[in-house]
């Protein structure tokens, strides 16, 4: 995708009901689209986190005061469910206390609470159990059709969780014998089932594509839901950006699994930021 069209898209998508218009009308992966707008929404959450933090006072009063806390989410441009927490936290509720109610709301005696919190979890599609859920089926699947193309190929590899015995730093897959890609041979490959915008990029570059190249020699990312391609980026000597193209024709289609099927602890984002990349 080419930046001007990706920038284009990224300002469009500032609500979830944006994500259904566009792939509605213009014919966008609807995936795609939330996974944009998630990036969108974690970035911008991480940005304001403290001085929305900072009114917490006043976000407390005004739920005191009748206001429903997706009302004061969505005055203050904040998540709904941090939006409750920071509200919650004013009424001397702790951090596992508030994680615990939002996974159990029948659990909360308070009626309007119990109300409110459900309104609250429905309208975040992000930061909610539902939408950890999401991000985490995400990121599995993509390493899942990473694997189903190595292993069609016969290609012994290492995975990331194999490799944490032995490195500080790991990618998601270390072969045993290079995989030549692009002209090159590769040693690891990191799978990412985001989007590959020049923020996200620059960010993979410093905080993974630079160590892995010094540590395992030249190797891949591939950003399953596609890059930004026409922006020159600083990658280390030796590593490439891919996308889904080139693991065709053994595509493994996205299938979202529900988050009672997940047991993802919605105690992970507890901080203003998650890493979505898988």
């Amino acid at each position: 995708m080419k930046l001007s069209e990706y920038q284009e898209l990224y300002q469009k998508l500032a609500t979830p009901e944006d994500i259904d218009f566009l792939a509605e009308n213009f014919g966008y992966d609807k995936e795609l689209l939330l996974v944009v707008h998630t990036q969108r929404i974690v970035r911008e959450t991480t940005r304001k986190f403290y001085r929305v933090k900072a009114q917490a006072r006043r976000l407390a009063w005004m739920w005191q005061n009748g206001s429903t806390i997706v009302d004061i989410a969505r005055k203050f441009e904040f998540p709904p469910i941090l939006t409750a927490l920071m509200i919650l936290e004013q009424r001397k509720i702790s951090r596992k206390q508030f994680w615990k109610m939002i996974g159990d709301l029948e659990s909360v005696k308070d009626r309007r609470l119990r109300r409110d919190l459900d309104e609250t979890v429905r309208a975040d599609i992000i930061y909610s159990p539902e939408g950890t859920a999401r991000q985490y089926a995400r990121g599995r699947w993509g390493e899942a059709k990473l694997h189903t193309w190595l292993d069609a190929r016969a290609l012994a590899y290492e995975t990331e969780k194999q490799l944490r015995a032995k490195y500080d730093k790991t990618p998601d897959i270390l072969l045993h014998n290079p995989l030549d890609m692009n002209g090159t041979r590769k040693y690891w490959i990191e799978s990412k089932a985001t989007f590959g915008d020049p923020y996200e990029i620059k960010r993979h570059i410093r905080k993974q594509m630079g160590p892995y190249s010094e540590l395992f020699g030249d190797g891949a990312i591939v950003y399953w839901f596609g890059h930004v391609d026409d922006v020159k980026y600083d990658l280390p000597e030796g590593v490439d950006i891919v996308d889904a193209s080139f693991f065709e024709p053994t595509p493994v289609p996205y299938d979202y699994v529900p988050v009672n099927a997940m047991r993802v602890d919605p105690a992970a984002l507890r901080g203003a930021e998650v890493d979505l990349s898988g």
